[in-house]
């Protein structure tokens, strides 16, 4: 599978500025590929103000973001401030080539930030299938939390979609490699880079990591599209050879 992980500045809470911004590059992907992966909130911003930014499933960004998989022929998939039944969730969304949608509304709500005071968190993970590749995909944050991205559906590859400030860039390269070498599977992280209206800064360190820890993309810092090539057999070939997921403990996660 070739995936491009799209690193950006992000206009501040300014939706249809990012979407000219994230269309321009788009555009200027000159070969094919079969997902393209958007930051975290890519409308706004880590924005502790939803309601200025908020939309709907059926909103301008939905409809965009399914013009241009249609277009393209590709999924695309990234986070944005959805607001639903009186709630906003921090969204992501993965937009399949014929316009169908899953989503993951974000579990784990960054308290640091505040957004678990404004935003309602998920609870179900989502592992659903595109092209032959069974994908679990998570939110900045989540990456904090080993428990809930354990690989006991046998997926294939592990999404991180970020705002993540450099102060705290090291955690990310580390704590993506270990989600790689734990789950045995190929792990994306996909951050943003640039200032927020709350002077954070991001370097962004998107990257992509195989299923033994090494890098398949090592931490980028400039805006740019990056395409990677996945290899799901040879995955295969060594989860059979070394086993260790049949060791992995069973557990069930408590919902409150």
């Amino acid at each position: 599978m070739k995936i491009a992980l799209l690193q950006t500045l992000l206009s501040w809470e300014n939706p249809s500025e990012n979407r000219d911004l994230l269309q321009n590059k788009i555009n200027a992907i000159s070969q094919d590929v079969d997902l393209i992966v958007l930051p975290e909130m890519f409308t706004s911003g880590f924005t502790m103000n939803p309601k200025s930014v908020a939309e709907t499933m059926q909103g301008a960004t939905i409809s965009w973001l399914k013009e241009v998989a249609k277009k393209r022929n590709c999924a695309l998939s990234g986070s944005l401030v959805i607001e639903e039944n009186g709630n906003y969730f921090n969204r992501l969304v993965f937009v399949f080539p014929n316009g169908d949608i899953q989503h993951y509304d974000k579990r784990h709500l960054f308290t640091l930030a505040g957004e678990n005071k404004v935003y309602k968190a998920g609870v179900d993970k989502l592992i659903f299938e595109y092209k032959g590749y069974k994908i679990c995909p998570l939110i900045c944050y989540d990456l904090r939390f080993p428990v809930f991205s354990r690989n006991m559906e046998n997926y294939d590859i592990l999404i991180y979609v970020a705002n993540w400030p450099k102060p705290r860039v090291n955690a990310w390269d580390i704590l993506l490699k270990a989600r790689a070498v734990e789950n045995m599977t190929y792990v994306i992280g996909v951050n943003r880079i640039g200032m927020d209206a709350n002077n954070h800064e991001y370097v962004g360190h998107s990257q992509a990591i195989d299923y033994l820890g090494n890098y398949i993309l090592e931490p980028q810092e400039t805006d740019e599209v990056f395409i990677i090539d996945l290899n799901k057999e040879k995955m295969l070939e060594t989860r059979n050879k070394l086993a260790f997921l049949n060791d992995k403990d069973e557990f069930h996660i408590c919902n409150s």
